[in-house]
């Protein structure tokens, strides 16, 4: 009884830091409009600046702690590189997909994560998802859509943002998974550390190659580079990494639908946009249907424990 009782506390535990992660990283597309470098580079600092913090967390930690074992070759250290590589495509796609259509748009279509992790769960890892956990999906995701419906602008003009929307879901599904993956075995501090250092070095070719310049001119645009590492990197990811270890990736990944929530709310807060019933509705339907993914993710769980 106390050993289930441990582990419904870290679950709730982990329950938290996913919500509290999905909230850091609702603040990244504002921030990322207000950089003063272009995506690719915009990307490149936001992995920069926090990577050389999770390595000093790492360096803290006393070896096997908490029974994670740390990476000792190529074959432990190329997962780590894969995940790093799908992080910088995911964050590269979705840098570029802000300069090409609206905040809405961009927020919405990337969004569709769930969709890709609740497939790759099921067709790579044989995971089951019930009836009610799909409804909880089909909640959330609707919810971002009445979210979304005000400003939401598909087939206006935008088709190339749409689609690097679209494959920042992809990206991000599958750096989802892998996460959830690697979580079985490496601490977060490992996983952060590691797959930031890849994704740094993978997006700098990127950048070379998009013809961006690497450096703001301002302090004010370091300022934003620096809030952007720290509320989406050290914050956010690491939360996310730290409640995959405990919460199925699927299920984590339609909690992050709560992100439309929190950029509605700073849009609302910062530009003075007005939020109306659709988009209330929307926010109520996501919170809903997290819920219902929750009460199906643990009721397929308790089934499997049982059987």
């Amino acid at each position: 009884m106390s050993a289930l009782n441990a582990d419904e506390r870290k679950a709730r535990l982990a329950l938290a830091a996913l919500v509290l992660g999905a909230i850091a990283i609702g603040f990244s597309p504002i921030l990322v409009r207000l950089s003063e470098v272009e995506p690719s580079a915009t990307a490149f600092w936001r992995v920069a600046l926090a990577t050389p913090l999770f390595f000093i967390w790492l360096r803290m930690q006393t070896p096997g702690e908490n029974g994670y074992r740390e990476p000792t070759g190529w074959r432990d250290h190329k997962y780590l590189i894969f995940g790093g590589v799908l992080f910088a495509l995911d964050l590269a796609f979705w840098h570029w997909s802000l300069q090409f259509t609206t905040v809405a748009n961009a927020t919405l279509l990337s969004n569709l994560t769930p969709i890709v992790v609740a497939v790759g769960s099921v067709v790579l890892f044989r995971e089951r998802l019930g009836g009610l956990f799909l409804l909880g999906l089909g909640l959330a995701l609707a919810g971002a859509a009445f979210l979304s419906g005000a400003s939401l602008q598909i087939g206006e003009g935008r088709p190339l943002g749409d689609g690097l929307a679209v494959v920042t879901a992809f990206f991000y599904g599958s750096y989802l998974l892998a996460v959830g993956r690697l979580r079985g075995h490496y601490s977060t501090a490992t996983i952060m550390a590691w797959t930031g250092l890849a994704a740094a070095i993978a997006l700098v070719p990127i950048t070379i190659l998009s013809g961006e310049t690497f450096f703001p001119e301002t302090l004010r645009g370091w300022l934003v580079l620096i809030g952007l590492a720290g509320s989406a990197q050290v914050l956010g990811q690491a939360l996310i990494a730290y409640a995959l270890a405990h919460l199925p990736a699927a299920f984590g990944a339609v909690t992050l639908t709560i992100q439309p929530i929190v950029a509605a709310a700073l849009a609302w807060y910062l530009f003075a946009e007005i939020l109306g019933w659709l988009e209330f509705a929307g926010a109520v339907t996501i919170l809903v249907g997290i819920v219902t993914a929750r009460a199906g993710a643990l009721k397929t769980k308790n089934r499997q424990t049982t059987a």
